[in-house]
């Protein structure tokens, strides 16, 4: 898995993370690394872009709700795009993508 976090470079807080290849029980604690401290930067714009993600488990969708809890805590607008059909249909089984709905009409952005 490779994670690329980019920055404005204008100076604000807007922040892009894109994950390549797979998230698993392995790999998902890098991307916990990266993600979380961008989350907790208050009124911060951070989004997760997963249009290169080939694969990810369960531990992969425990460190997007966890992404989402640190957001929505410290008042940060996070979205997900690029959301593969494999990777949409695991978020529609587990019930992420109506957490991300919802987080939608707060402010934040969900990707087909």
């Amino acid at each position: 898995m490779n994670i690329s976090i980019q920055r404005e470079a204008n100076g604000e807080n807007l922040f892009l993370v894109a994950v390549e290849g797979e998230i698993d029980v392995f790999t998902a604690p890098k991307l916990k690394q990266g993600l979380l401290p961008l989350t907790e930067i208050i009124g911060s714009k951070l989004t997760l872009d997963l249009n290169e993600t080939k694969y990810m488990d369960s531990t992969a969708l425990g460190v997007i709700v966890a992404a989402l809890k640190s957001a929505s805590k410290h008042q940060c607008q996070f979205v997900v795009t690029g959301l593969t059909p494999r990777i949409k249909r695991l978020f529609e089984i587990t019930g992420l993508m109506d957490i991300l709905k919802r987080e939608q009409t707060n402010g934040g952005n969900a990707d087909d």
